[in-house]
């Protein structure tokens, strides 16, 4: 009743694994968790908190294996949205964390979650909205 395909598959180019460059999971969680961190590392320097953000950099160098490129201008957003942002990163960034069992950088995500969770708590924080 049915006949066995005989022909390759269209769907499969022809010497597809030579030249492409793979990755293992691990290698795009590095990738993944170093874009959170940078982007965490932006907002960081934006809000002037300087130990956190050399933390957050030390990170990123030991996983990139260079030193981030620093935010160099200041936006003049207001500081509770940055506060929000910081705190959205760094819960992304505990989740891949997490995900490829790196208990140090979890353990800066969780910090910094702690500390812009704190500084949104803060009554003069709240005013600056």
């Amino acid at each position: 009743m049915y006949e066995p395909i005989r022909t390759k598959s269209v769907h499969t180019m022809a010497g597809a694994d030579a030249g492409f460059p793979h990755r293992s999971r691990d290698e795009e969680l590095d990738i993944q968790l170093a874009g959170h961190l940078s982007a965490l590392l932006a907002v960081t320097d934006e809000l002037g908190l300087g130990a956190a953000a050399e933390a957050i950099a030390t990170r990123i160098a030991g996983l990139r294996g260079t030193p981030p490129v620093r935010h160099a201008a200041l936006t003049g957003h207001d500081p509770a949205a940055l506060h929000r942002r910081a705190l959205a990163l760094a819960g992304r960034a505990l989740v891949v964390a997490a995900s490829r069992a790196d208990t140090g950088a979890a353990i800066l995500a969780a910090e910094r979650m702690d500390a812009h969770t704190a500084a949104l708590a803060t009554p003069d924080l709240i005013g600056a909205r």
